[in-house]
Parts: structure tokens; sequence; C-alpha cells
């Protein structure tokens, strides 16, 4: 069982307490104290005894980090932030603000960004812009894991565990060797876990309602579907080839395969948006979703059955009820909390945890909305591979060439039902296809008998990728198939970075990073049937198509989603075109740092860092729809939503400390920063129409924050660890004001203040040693939309975990009792508003307390 150290255990007396960190965030091996970054170093003993096992949860004892899973509408993928830098969108289109790395292989987007934590060695994370050696898009910090190199040394462990909502999981690993100076490492794991949301069926749990049952489930049963478990099986398989003292080839294999359900999801509150995304009357009725948002206008015809007009406005339901009316969206359909008129109870189990969405869109077709009835996956797919080499070669003694390579691929499908209600308000099936082929090659060096040290090289990124979706949004009067829409794209990039020490004591590091990009995005929409709106329409030489009253020319109908209006005709146009980004950018990085005693450290910097720049990947309405310029004939209808942005960049200022006190019984580092970030890019849900998610570049800010951690070793055996940050974000009011911000809003996932606790007593005996953890996070409130909105507020909560282990005194056995969420906290890892078009909140909760028993052996 884990001992409480941070990493590989030290010679001689510098280990006796602390224990010392290997990192190689500066391209080579330094101990963790002497790297002048803000550095969180954790190994695979605190991994385990932490009992973490997915990137996500490693953000809670990391200051000033937010990873959390995508929600529904986001499949399987990551949202990251560090210092209130990153990014929530998973499409191609945007890069991410965080880089995650695996083996220094860089990992290019959220989607595939959720790594399960399988054989690791350890994991780095680092904050600030990590420009000028990790690249244009570590622009708030990287993440960077490093798998168990194989060592030939004949040993393995299995490991099996049971715990709530019936999750079973088997790990092992082998490493051996094959061949004189060939070595093998073998791992893998196995995982099957229910989902933790329950899904009723409204009409079978609600008799007396006016709501339909699907009975999709037969026999009459109401609650056997569940959302948010999955089966994953993953394996890597590494070989390690030292042929000579001066090189090192590496090669590795991996494979990761899930099957789940769902993406857990519980509505919050329903009802009537009234006065958009900021006031919202939560026990009132959608009117939107009792008739149709609009959809309206019997079509009236002369004898010779021609259409001559239309007739008055005529409600047409999303969902029909029982006696024929609409049924209206509202609080029946919030189980839980204050937001609820359901009386649902605790017939079925927590109503926290419990959600009515089916799916299903069964309205009855119309010619305006004609491929109905339509439903959704109840899924949450992923299926991904990759493989890399890593070959080290010490040209001379002071001279080495590192090639890393790598080809990956993956295939993520996921369904959605955005409203979680029976109501078709929202449905969608998503899927994405991705490979990335990279190059690195780097050449490290030293001069001067090591006065000067340092590395420079060379990066090629190549990637193409696939967006494909079912968009079905009755609340828009819109219903189509998004793409296949392509988005290749390429980055080039060379670096070089130096460090200088004029006396043993002293560095100096300058960097400089020259990256070049394209990107170029080709949109295809078309209608469920495979054709498409006017498809013989030509923007160049035609006048608009026939979407009659564009502009609201006439309030008693519906507009271009009004019956006898093309199906989808907004969309006119946006069949094979092509938009694209194409920009180069310098990074730098200058620090100094000192050694004043062995004890204590000091450094400061500044570096410069950015996140790539692109199109729009989510035009509702084609270039047939106007200008969104009042003085270009905009009057209030849709308009052409197709728009480039610029990339982000930032300058950050920091100082920070690295300090071992009290005899090397105490460590405590920190570090205080100030950031000039500008050209921010945020995800604007406030359009001149809707539906609109729209990335824009909307203005600068200045952020200011320091962090703080601790290792303590108060007396043998006894262990505490945490870390404390502040953050400050404050736009620039004047720059966010074309953007609708009033300039008191910070960026999503960013709380104020965070802070952790851990500790850990070894209670050794004859028969073995037992283990005592307990690990504490504490999140203040954070806001999901880029407006922050109050029905994006996610409140501050504190989060507990519990360990008990005993290893026998041969360390062949471990056995294991760990209980996650301790204090049974509920709490969201996301939520979001969409009051101004849906009428209505999301949420995704995060686990209720579970509890695991595990037995190990090891070989």
């Amino acid at each position: 069982m884990a001992a409480p150290a941070y990493a590989q255990d030290a010679e001689g007396d510098e280990g006796a307490r602390t224990n010392t960190i290997v990192v190689t965030a500066e391209f080579r091996e330094t101990n963790l104290q002497d790297t002048p970054i803000a550095i969180t170093a954790v190994n695979a003993e605190m991994l385990e005894a932490r009992g973490q096992t997915d990137i996500a949860q490693v953000a809670a004892q990391a200051p000033n980090v937010t990873l959390k899973p995508q929600p529904q509408n986001g499949g399987s993928g990551l949202i990251a932030f560090i210092r209130g830098v990153g990014q929530v969108d998973f499409n191609y289109a945007l890069d991410p603000g965080v880089g995650v790395y695996v083996d220094d292989v860089f990992i290019p987007t959220l989607s595939s960004s959720l790594l399960e934590l399988m054989d690791l060695d350890r994991i780095e994370v680092l904050r600030g812009p990590q420009g000028t050696l990790a690249g244009k898009n570590s622009i708030g910090g990287s993440i960077k894991l490093f798998s168990a190199r194989p060592e030939g040394s004949g040993e393995g462990y299995l490991r099996a565990t049971y715990g709530s909502f019936d999750r079973m999981e088997l790990r092992g690993m082998a490493d051996f060797e094959v061949a004189d100076n060939l070595f093998a490492r073998v791992s893998g794991f196995g995982r099957s876990v229910d989902g933790y949301v329950t899904q009723l069926d409204y009409g079978l749990t609600h008799p007396g309602s006016n709501v339909p049952s699907n009975n999709a489930r037969g026999r009459g049963n109401p609650d056997n579907t569940t959302m948010g478990g999955s089966n994953t099986t993953a394996g890597r398989i590494a070989l390690r080839w030292v042929p000579t003292d001066r090189l090192e080839v590496n090669i590795s294999a991996d494979f990761s395969s899930t099957k789940g359900e769902a993406g857990p999801t519980v509505l919050l509150a329903a009802g009537k948006a009234t006065g958009g995304a900021t006031a919202f009357d939560p026990f009132s009725d959608n009117p939107a979703a009792s008739v149709g948002n609009g959809i309206a206008g019997t079509e009236i015809y002369n004898d010779d059955d021609e259409l001559v007009g239309y007739g008055a406005y005529e409600s047409l339901p999303w969902l029909t009820g029982l006696d024929g009316d609409a049924v209206p969206v509202n609080c029946a359909f919030v189980p839980n909390g204050p937001y609820s008129c359901d009386n649902i109870g605790n017939a079925f189990g927590d109503p926290g945890f419990i959600a009515y969405s089916n799916f299903l869109d069964a309205r009855t077709p119309t010619s305006q909305a004609p491929y109905k009835p339509y439903s959704a996956l109840q899924n949450q797919d992923f299926t991904g591979w990759g493989i890399h080499s890593n070959v080290t070669y010490d040209l001379m003694d002071d001279l080495q060439v590192v090639w890393i390579s790598s080809w990956r691929e993956y295939e993520s499908k996921w369904g959605q039902d955005q409203d979680a209600t029976p109501v078709p308000v929202a449905q969608l099936d998503n899927q994405l296809n991705h490979r990335a082929w990279s190059q690195e090659l780097r050449l490290n060096f030293e001069l001067a008998d090591g006065m000067v040290e340092g590395t420079v090289g060379g990066f090629l990124l190549d990637q193409a990728g696939e967006y494909t979706a079912r968009v079905d949004l009755n609340y828009a009067g819109i219903d189509f198939i998004h793409g296949p829409d392509t988005t290749p794209s390429t980055t080039k990039a060379i670096f070089g970075t130096a460090t200088l020490h004029p006396t043993p004591d002293m560095s100096i590091t300058g960097g400089l990073r020259y990256t070049k990009d394209k990107k170029v995005y080709t949109y295809f929409r078309s209608n469920p049937d495979g054709s498409y709106p006017f498809d013989d329409y030509n923007p160049e030489t035609d006048g608009p198509p026939i979407c009659e009253y564009f502009y609201g020319a006439d309030p008693d109908f519906g507009g271009p989603v009004s019956l006898g209006n093309t199906p989808n005709c907004l969309l006119t146009g946006l069949f094979g075109l092509s938009d694209s980004f194409r920009g180069d950018r310098f990074d730098w990085r200058v620090s100094a740092d000192y050694r004043f005693s062995d004890e204590l450290l000091m450094y400061a910097s500044v570096s410069t860092g950015f996140k790539g720049g692109g199109v729009n990947p989510r035009p509702f309405f084609g270039p047939s729809a106007g200008s969104c310029d009042p003085a270009e004939g905009y009057v209030g209808g849709p308009c052409n939503q197709l728009k480039s942005f610029n990339p982000e960049t930032i300058v950050t200022y920091e100082v920070g400390f690295k300090a071992d006190l009290l005899d090397r019984r105490l460590r405590l580092n920190g570090a205080a920063f100030y950031n000039d970030y500008s050209n921010i890019i945020l995800q604007l849900s406030a359009c001149p129409a809707s539906p609109c998610l729209q990335p824009n570049n909307v203005g600068s800010a200045e952020v200011k924050g320091f962090e703080l951690e601790f290792a303590a070793f108060p007396v043998d055996g006894l262990s505490f660890d945490g870390g404390l940050s502040y953050l400050d974000f404050q736009y620039d009011t004047a720059s966010v004001a074309p953007a609708g911000l009033t300039g008191n809003e910070v960026t999503p996932y960013t709380p104020e203040w965070t802070y952790s606790l851990g500790g850990q007593y070894d209670y050794e005996m004859d028969a073995g040693t037992v283990m005592f953890r307990v690990d504490g996070a504490y999140q203040s409130a954070i806001y999901t939309d880029s407006f922050n909105t109050s029905w994006s507020k996610i409140d501050g909560y504190f989060v507990a975990n519990g360990r008990i282990g005993f290893t026998t005194a041969d360390e062949e056995w471990n056995v294991a009792l760990e209980v996650q969420n301790m204090f049974d906290k509920y709490y969201f890892n996301s939520v979001s508003d969409v009051t101004g078009s849906l009428g209505l909140v999301t949420g995704v909760p995060g686990l209720p307390r579970t509890w695991s028993l595990s037995v190990g052996r090891r070989f």
C-alpha cells in the first residue's frame, strides 16, 4: 500500500523525509524544488493512496485548476481551466486552452482528454503559459502524464475492486524481459458500473397527468434505465530497447473502449423565460414548448388546389397530451429542488438523481417539419487507440537527440436530450471522428562544462476531424443533419530554450517559439432524408430563397419556420461552404532563479502563450439570411452567423519560491502571478437570433492570484499535504461591452478560492502496515457560461474522501476500503442555462457517497 511519498526516493538524507520529485517540465530531468515553474507533481503511489482513477480527479489537489467531465452535450470529454484560462466547447473548430500530454505527445482535442490513469509513473500539472516548450494550446498550463517504462523486473500486480452501483473493476500489470536489453510492460483494466441517475417514464409514474407514456421499456416498467453507467476496457503494451548505453528506444501502443449510457442530466428549473437569459419564472408554463415556437398558420388552398395563403395562428403541440391539448414544460418535470412542483418523492430513490427525459420526438409531421418521429440514441461511447515512439540517442556526453512520434485515432458517439423532459424541445445525436499525426525532434545540449544547457527543436501536428450530428431543435423550428463537417488543420513550430548558470546557485533562462497554424472548416447542412434546402440556390446570382417573413414582417405568422416554408430554409447555402483560419505567432519566456540556501529557492518569470483562432462551427443561419448589421438592413430576424475569431493571447508575470524547512519536515511552495489576457475567446449565446452558439473574441482582462502548496512530515508515519489558491479576474469593461458583458463577469469554471487538505498515517506492525488516509477539497462558486447568469452558477462545495488499507509485511497482498464523497454532498459538476431559448436549466450532479473494496496481489 502507498507510502506518503510524492515521488521516487532520493539517495542519502535528502530523501529521508520529503523525497525528491523528478520532473521534466524543461525537457530535462530536474528536481521539482530546483524548477522555476509552478508545478503540482503526483506520483503513482499517491494516486493509489487517494484512489484517483481519472485525470479530472487530480485537479482537486492542484491549486487554480478546474477539470470537469463534459456534460451530456459534450460526450466523453474534458472541460479544463487553469488560472481562468481554458475551453468548454468540444468542437474541433476551437482549440483547448490547457494542453494535455501523454508521454510528451500532445492530445489535441477535449473529446479525447478525459483520460483513465493507467499504469502511470507520475503526473505533472504546470500552471501558467507553457508557450515556448509545450506550444500554442498550453496558454493556461499543461497537464502531463508519464507512463511507467518497462524495466524487465519480472514484477507485476493484479487488483480487483467491487463497489457502489455494482462497480466491478480489474486492473493488472506485468513487467518482464523479452531478450537482452529488450523489456516489455503490459497493463490493462476493465470496469463496469451502473448509472446513478434514474430515468423514469413520466406517464407511468404520474398516471393522473396528461402526459402519455411511451412505454419504451416494456411491461409498464418505469425505472429500469439509468444515465451515467458504462463498460470500459483499456490496454497498453510498451517495449523498451537499450542496445547501448547511448541509445534508448521506447515504443507503446494503447487501446480503450467505453460503451456507456447517456450522460447523467437532471432538470433544475423549467418554465417561462421572461426577459432573456437572466430573468426566468420557473413556476410558469413555457409557451414555446406548448405551441411549437411559432410553427403556425393553416394552409389555405383554392378550388384548383393551389396554395393561396395562410389562416389564423394555430397551435401545433410538440407533445400532445392524453386529452389532445399541448403538454407544457414547467415545474412538474423538475423532480427536486426549490423550483420543483413534482410529487415523485422518494418512491424511486433520491429525487436529486431522477430525470424524465426520453430522447424521443414523437410529433406529428407537418410540411415544415416532416422528419418525425425521431428518437435520439441514449449512449456515450468512445473508442480510441494510438501508437507512440520515443527515441533518445546521446551523440556525445553533452549532446542528445530526442525524436517523439505518434499516431492517434478515436471515434466518439453520444446522444442528448437537452431539455431532460418528455416534451421534445431539443434532441441530438453526435459523432466525432478524429486522427492526429505528430512529430517532434529535440536536441538537448550542454556547453562550457554545464554552465549553459538547453533545447532546440521542431514540432509538426497534422490532424483531421469530422463532426456529424442529427440536430432536432423544435424550439428553433429546425431539424437537420450537421455534417460531416471536416476540419483538417496543421501546426508547425520551431523552438529553443537555454539556461545559463553564472554561479552554482543562480540560473537565467530564455526561450522562444514560432508557431504557424492553418485550419479549414467546411460546412455541410442537409435535411434528415439526405436532401438539402434549395439545392439549386446560388447566393451570388439568386435572390433570397422562398423563406417567408425573414424579418418578422407580419406578427401573425411565425417567421421562416412557419407552415408553408421549406423545411430548414434558414440553412440555405450551408452545404459545401468552407471558411479558413491562418496565423502565426512568436512566444517567449524569460526567468531567473536563485538558491539562497539549501532550504530556499526563489524565482521570477515573464512568459507568453496563445490559443489558436478559427471560425464559427455552428452557424444556424446561412449566408441567405442577410446581415446582422442594422445598417445593412437587419431589423430583428435571423441573420448570417458565419464569423471568424482571432487567437487569444496572454502575458504572465510570476514570482515564486520553493522551500524545504524545519529540518526538511515541511515543504512549502508558492507563486503569485499577474496575467495580461487579451482577445479572450468565449462562447456567446446572446446573438441577434436564436439558436446561437458562437465563439467570439470578447475583449481583455487582468488576472491576479496566488498559490500555495505544502507537504509536512511531523512524525514518522504521519504526513499532511494540501494547497490553497486565490484568483481575481477583472475584465476591461470597455473592451467587453460590445459582446454584451458588463465587465463584472469571470470566465467559466473559474473559482475565486480553492483549497485541499490530505492526511495519512501508516501504522506498522509485524503482520504488515495499516494505512489511514483522508482527503478533502473545496471549490468556491463558479459560473458555467460566459455571461455569469444566476442560473449558470454552481455554489461552492467541499467534498471529502477516505481510505483504509492494509499491506502484508512481504508487500505481496493488500486490501483497501475506500469511501468517496464521505458526507454525501449534493453538488453539480456543471449546469446549463438555456432559459433564453429553451426556457429551462439542467445540471450534471456529482456522484453521491460511494464505497469500494479492493484486493491486490503483487508478484
